[in-house]
């Protein structure tokens, strides 16, 4: 009997991404960074030529960023980083509030033992970046985002979790300047325990309310 001829699947062709679809991301993170401060206006040739693009993918970029919210383009003056207003941030985080506590009340009743582990790890993590002396606040942004993403995918609602996934990308336009305020961290973490405290007992009206006071000490600090 022949040799069997070990099979043979074709390589899989991912498409290349779009390059505005880098640019845009490139763009994201600077503004992310205050690289590119809000109110700032954003020079397309000057960009262009940093990139070696043509002018065509970053204006396509700049339609994806304004959609998102982080790019306001004004007619004849060109593209501006967004302002954050106090009453956009108050809607933002309302908005943040009602569907991340939402989905926290799942994941109280819903989440596997495995799944809580986790979020029991990430909150661990968190702990370690906002550690007296030590603390990393960029690792803490980090790590604070990966949980609350996470818990959001445990939730499971795809639909919600793009309404999030947008509305924190305007809430990063301010995030640095409510955590960098003195203890702002360090209530953050407490605040972070009490929710897993919450998820830990599988009390779902607990961990929604619980959720509900960390958006609301966080709007209080953006102010």
């Amino acid at each position: 009997m022949p040799a069997l001829m070990p099979e043979t699947r074709p390589a899989v062709s991912l498409a290349p991404r779009p390059l505005y679809e880098e640019v845009a991301e490139l763009l994201r993170q600077r503004i992310f960074k205050r690289e590119l401060e809000p109110g700032s206006w954003i020079d397309e040739l000057k960009i262009a030529e940093e990139f070696g693009i043509s002018r065509t993918p970053l204006r396509e970029a700049l339609k994806v960023l304004a959609a998102e919210g982080l790019v306001t383009m004004k007619v004849r003056r060109g593209a501006y980083v967004t302002e954050v207003s106090q009453q956009d941030l108050a809607d933002v985080y309302h908005l943040l509030s009602l569907l991340e506590s939402d989905a926290a009340g799942v994941v109280a009743t819903k989440a596997t033992d495995a799944e809580l582990k986790e979020l029991q790890a990430l909150h661990k993590a968190l702990e370690t970046a906002a550690k007296p002396g030590k603390a990393n606040t960029d690792q803490f942004f980090a790590v604070n985002e990966q949980f609350h993403m996470r818990l959001l995918q445990i939730a499971n609602n795809r639909w919600r979790d793009q309404m999030v996934a947008d509305l924190r990308k305007v809430m990063k336009l301010n995030r640095h300047n409510s955590l960098l305020k003195t203890g702002r961290i360090e209530e953050s973490l407490a605040e972070h325990r009490a929710i897993m405290d919450a998820l830990a007992a599988r009390d779902a009206a607990l961990t929604v309310q619980r959720v509900r006071e960390h958006f609301a000490n966080g709007l209080e600090a953006a102010e």
